[in-house]
């Protein structure tokens, strides 16, 4: 389930740091490193509009900090077939890592609990992946570990 590039649709997302619940979307960076998975939660919230001016890939700005992935609105990025239907983000600064233990005895059933839409096509993955590790505004350990 925790594979590299893997799209989880979770229903609901149980969020580390105990904030409200809610259905969100999981992209597997990397898998099984001691037990954990470095993963991004995607959000269609633009954070720094100023900055975008991307509308598919990686924007990075080293001298600001700020590191984003856009995904374009309905283009297909998984072997599914599978794409966002509204623009979506994964920000540099919001990479963590889960310990797969938990994520595995909260999330059951699948098809109930969590949805598995696809995985990534292979560029772009890597697009996703080089854009995440190449920038300056994740943290020290996360970069480490991809």
């Amino acid at each position: 389930m925790f594979t590299q590039g893997k799209i989880i649709y979770f229903s609901p997302f149980y969020f580390k740091n105990g904030n409200t619940s809610k259905n969100k979307y999981f992209i597997v960076l990397k898998s099984s490193i001691n037990g954990l998975v470095i993963a991004s939660l995607p959000t269609r919230s633009v954070k720094a509009q100023s900055l975008m001016d991307v509308t598919h890939g990686c924007i990075n700005v080293d001298d600001r900090c700020f590191n984003c992935y856009a995904f374009e609105a309905n283009k297909v990025i998984a072997d599914t077939g599978f794409s966002f239907p509204i623009a979506t983000y994964v920000y540099g600064n919001e990479v963590e890592t889960y310990e797969i233990e938990i994520l595995t005895s909260n999330y059951l059933i699948e098809n109930i609990d969590y949805e598995i839409k696809g995985t990534l096509l292979q560029e772009e993955f890597t697009n996703l992946y080089n854009c995440i590790k190449n920038s300056n505004s994740i943290k020290r350990g996360i970069k480490r570990l991809l």
